[in-house]
């Protein structure tokens, strides 16, 4: 599991993951890491795009679909943040996952932190 941090973000408790090179690719891993964010009291946890496998954005591993569940489960909002249109370019099924995930209030696929903000700001 990767690293992590904890800050405010808009009046939520976050927890981050850090890029170190460490990818979340399990359904423990999901769960280690709600884990930590319980242990913290983070109500969002933020996954930078490259904390992930590229097989997390093939839907047919199923990896992303097991992930999100978790975290939908035990009630932490989940924000994906980072450039993915060459995941979206290749997978008309992946864009039609991240629309749909993107009309809700648990779990954004976002190009940045500046655009969560955006979200939360219109949530909060």
């Amino acid at each position: 599991m990767p690293a992590t941090k904890f800050y405010e973000l808009h009046g939520l408790r976050s927890l981050e993951c850090v890029p170190d090179g460490t990818k979340l690719q399990t359904y423990q891993d999901a769960v280690d890491l709600i884990g930590k964010a319980f242990e913290n009291s983070a109500t969002l946890v933020v996954i930078p795009v490259e904390c992930l496998d590229d097989e997390f954005f093939q839907l047919r591993t199923r990896i992303a679909g097991e992930l999100i569940q978790k975290f939908v489960q035990y009630r932490r909002r989940l924000a994906i943040v980072g450039d993915i249109s060459g995941f979206l370019a290749e997978s008309s099924a992946l864009r039609a996952f991240v629309n749909e995930s993107n009309r809700g209030k648990d779990v954004w696929f976002v190009v940045s932190l500046a655009e969560l903000g955006q979200r939360l700001e219109k949530t909060v």
